[in-house]
C-alpha cells in the first residue's frame, strides 16, 4: 500500500463517481475538504485505492488482483505491526470482488488469533468484525406525509453554529467531520435542539456537495427517547429541500435506532453491504 500524494487525488474522482453506494465521505477526502489519506497499489499505474476519512470510515475499490497490495492490505487490516493508529469502519465497492477478499482475510486473521489464544491461554481480541451497512433513498412524499403527524417536542430548535461545533460532546459530532468551526460555519449546516440551556440533540451535515448533504445525528444520552432527534433531523431535511439538496442517510443495520429513525423521516432502505469494523 503506497500513500498517494494529495496532488493526485483529483485523478481518482472519476472512478469514485462510478461506485453505486454512498461515498460522500470518500469524496470529501479526495476533494481535500478534510485531511484524510489515500493508499494505492502503484505510483505509475494505480488501479486500486483505499480512502480513509479522518473520522475512521474507509473505502476500498478498484482492481482486486494485485497480490503484493493484498499482502500489505492484510497486514494493515490485522494491524500486527501497529501501523494503523485508529479503528476504522471499512466498506468496499459492491460491484467488485473485494468483499470476498476481505471475508477471506477476516477468516484468516481471526483464525490466527484463536490459534494464538489456544497456545498461550490468553484471549486475543478479534481485530475485524463483519457488520452490515445500509444505504437509503429519500422519498419526499413519504417524508411530507409523515411530517403531518410529528409532534414538536419541548425545547427550541436553532441553527447549529460555531458554539455547537466547539461544545457538543458525543461520537457523531461536527468537529469530527469538518476542519474547524469556521469551515463548518461557512460550508456546513445543522440544527440543534436546546433543552434546559444545553444542546440536547444536533443534526448536521457530515458531508456536503453541490447536490447532496449527508446527515449526521447526535443526541445526548439523557435526552434520548423524547423526539429530539426527529425534530432536528426534520429541520435539516427542510433545509435541504429549500436549498435543492438531496438528503442522504446511511447507517449500520445493527444501529436499530438510526435505522428506524431514517424510515420515520421518509428514507427507504435500498442496499445493504458488508461493513467491517477494524479494531486497534
Amino acid at each position: 500500500m503506497i500513500e498517494l500524494d494529495s496532488k493526485e487525488y483529483g485523478k481518482v474522482m472519476p472512478l469514485l463517481e462510478g461506485i453505486e453506494i454512498n461515498t460522500l465521505f470518500a469524496e470529501a477526502v479526495l476533494a481535500r475538504k478534510v485531511a484524510g489519506k489515500v493508499y494505492t497499489d502503484s505510483e505509475l499505474v494505480p488501479q486500486t485505492y483505499y480512502v480513509v476519512h479522518p473520522y475512521g470510515m474507509s473505502l476500498l475499490f478498484g482492481a482486486a488482483g494485485n497480490e503484493a497490495f493484498n499482502r500489505r492490505l492484510y497486514d494493515y487490516l490485522s494491524n500486527l505491526s501497529g501501523a494503523r493508529e485508529q479503528a476504522e469502519w471499512l466498506q468496499t465497492d459492491p460491484a467488485g470482488d473485494w468483499s470476498a477478499v476481505i471475508d477471506s482475510m477476516l477468516s484468516g486473521i481471526n483464525r490466527s488469533a484463536a490459534e494464538a489464544a489456544a497456545v498461550t491461554g490468553v484471549p486475543v481480541p478479534r481485530t475485524i468484525e463483519r457488520n452490515t451497512r445500509v444505504n437509503f433513498r429519500f422519498n419526499r412524499e413519504l417524508y411530507q406525509e409523515a411530517k403531518r403527524h410529528y409532534r414538536q417536542p419541548d425545547g427550541e430548535v436553532v441553527p447549529a453554529g460555531q458554539q455547537e461545533f466547539r461544545m457538543q460532546a458525543g461520537s457523531v459530532i461536527p468537529r469530527y467531520f469538518w476542519r474547524d468551526a469556521d469551515h463548518f460555519a461557512s460550508e456546513g449546516a445543522g440544527f440543534s435542539l436546546l433543552a434546559g440551556g444545553e444542546t440536547a440533540s444536533t443534526a448536521f451535515s457530515s458531508c456536503r456537495t453541490e447536490r447532496q448533504l449527508e446527515i449526521g445525528i447526535e443526541t445526548g444520552e439523557a435526552y434520548r427517547g423524547k423526539g429530539y432527534a426527529l425534530a432536528v433531523c426534520s429541520a435539516l431535511i427542510d433545509y435541504c429541500l429549500a436549498h435543492e439538496l438531496e438528503p442522504v442517510w446511511a447507517c449500520r443495520l445493527e444501529n436499530r435506532g438510526s435505522y428506524k429513525l431514517a424510515q420515520r423521516l421518509g428514507f427507504v432502505p435500498t442496499l445493504t453491504l458488508p461493513y467491517y469494523h477494524l479494531r486497534v
